[in-house]
């Protein structure tokens, strides 16, 4: 419970993280354009590849420049969670990855957000985030642009394929399990922490 107790990172604006995080969401309908409308498929891949590889700076140049913002707690997984559902979704709409994978993913998200109230009744916004989740997150958006990859008539591009399948299967497994441990920490929010009265809900984890 510790974590949840740590000081919260300064309220600003005009970092690095936010503005890798910031042109992240801006590339959301750019990618659903260049995938279900101009078919481009190798500009879906480039802005994948480019949000995974920004994903994985933005934390680091948090924690390296001591850059870490009240936004960007909140924005950086905001993002994270945008991409995690439109990504397979509109990949499932294009015919590229099943629906019962996209529906395990959609659940998944869903349960947690189904405990936001009980976060916001002890006043925190967020939990935080865990290294499986981390992971898992990194798996699952590393294994997508892999498997858009393998949609092209190759050798390359199956076995390409068939990497990305790889990435996909083990960012699953790890995703849920992270939703098993952040059920476990919001069992001992709610044993540990009382129900808090006119208090904004702060944020709880950690940007990256």
């Amino acid at each position: 419970m510790s974590r949840l107790m740590e000081p919260q990172p300064p309220d600003r604006v005009l970092t690095v993280p936010n503005l890798l995080s910031a042109i992240r969401l801006a590339l959301i309908p750019v990618f659903i354009y260049a995938l279900m409308f101009a078919h481009a498929n190798g500009w879906a891949v480039a802005i994948l590849m480019f949000s995974g590889a920004s994903d994985w700076a933005d934390g680091k140049i948090a924690r390296t420049l001591n850059q870490s913002s009240r936004l960007g707690v909140l924005l950086d997984p905001a993002v994270d969670r945008l991409y995690m559902v439109t990504v397979p979704v509109v990949m499932a709409l294009s015919g590229i990855v099943p629906w019962w994978f996209v529906i395990a993913l959609l659940v998944r998200d869903g349960l947690l957000a189904a405990c936001l109230p009980l976060l916001r009744s002890r006043g925190l916004s967020a939990l935080p985030v865990t290294y499986i989740g981390k992971a898992a997150t990194f798996a699952l958006m590393s294994g997508f642009p892999l498997v858009l990859l393998g949609t092209w008539d190759a050798l390359w591009s199956r076995v390409i394929g068939a990497c990305g399948w790889g990435f996909l299967i083990w960012g699953m497994y790890a995703y849920l399990w992270s939703f098993v441990l952040y059920v476990v920490q919001m069992t001992l929010v709610v044993r540990q922490m009382p129900k808090l009265r006119h208090q904004a809900a702060q944020p709880a984890g950690d940007h990256g």
